[in-house]
């Protein structure tokens, strides 16, 4: 009969140890944004819009004009953890950018001014850009008509690039969704040039623990 108190004292432990772990899983998989405890992001370029799209010994995906002005590209993001869903909506943010940008009378140029990398300055928008036999500063292009970045967002003179929220004013945005995607300009005149498209995944854009995955994606638009 002496037995029994360390008997039970034993299954006691065994109790508090599984409860224990119980909590400790708990606590490890709210400290995971993801689920899996990896937060992945995959993008490439739509076949149904770019049909003769492929990707080069080089990773260089190829795509051409063949009618539609634009070329899509789609992405799929891991599932975040409940603790970041509410009501169902996960959140998930998605920026693309570019650094082509269309000008007067179809006149293309590229400016790397990757906002969305953090990689944004002012001093780029006085630096001179050669187009065809003409150089030219993006401050004097805005001046006369705001140019056009291919992912759909231009830049104006009331645009504050001084601002603290600056770097936020370019790129597009697409919320709240494992799917996300964006069509990009395409123009006959693109035919021939090197392009990139940008994008920044933010797996839960609320308070909270947060991750961030970039991508590059290096195009060119075959004549």
């Amino acid at each position: 009969m002496k037995s029994c108190p360390i008997i039970i004292l034993f299954i006691f432990l065994i109790s508090c140890d599984s409860s224990n772990q119980k909590d400790l899983d708990a606590i490890l998989a709210n400290s995971y944004v993801c689920l899996d405890n990896s937060c992945q992001s995959n993008f490439e370029i739509s076949k149904e819009v770019s049909p003769d799209h492929y990707i080069d010994d080089n990773g260089y995906s190829h795509i051409k004009f063949w009618g539609p002005k634009y070329f899509t590209v789609k992405g799929e993001l891991s599932q975040l953890n409940d603790k970041y869903i509410i009501n169902g909506v996960p959140l998930v943010e998605t920026v693309f950018d570019s650094d082509y940008w269309i000008w007067l009378d179809n006149l293309t140029f590229v400016l790397p001014v990757y906002s969305i990398f953090s990689w944004y300055t002012d001093n780029e928008f006085q630096n001179p850009i050669p187009i065809g036999n003409i150089t030219i500063t993006l401050d004097d292009m805005v001046s006369r008509l705001p140019p056009l970045n291919i992912s759909g967002y231009s830049i104006n003179e009331n645009t504050c690039m001084d601002c603290p929220y600056s770097s936020t004013l370019f790129g597009t945005y697409s919320k709240y969704t494992y799917k996300p995607q964006h069509s990009f300009y395409l123009g006959p005149e693109m035919k021939g040039d090197t392009l990139k498209v940008f994008i920044k995944v933010i797996f839960n854009n609320d308070l909270g623990l947060t991750e961030e995955n970039e991508h590059v994606l290096n195009i060119i638009v075959d004549p």
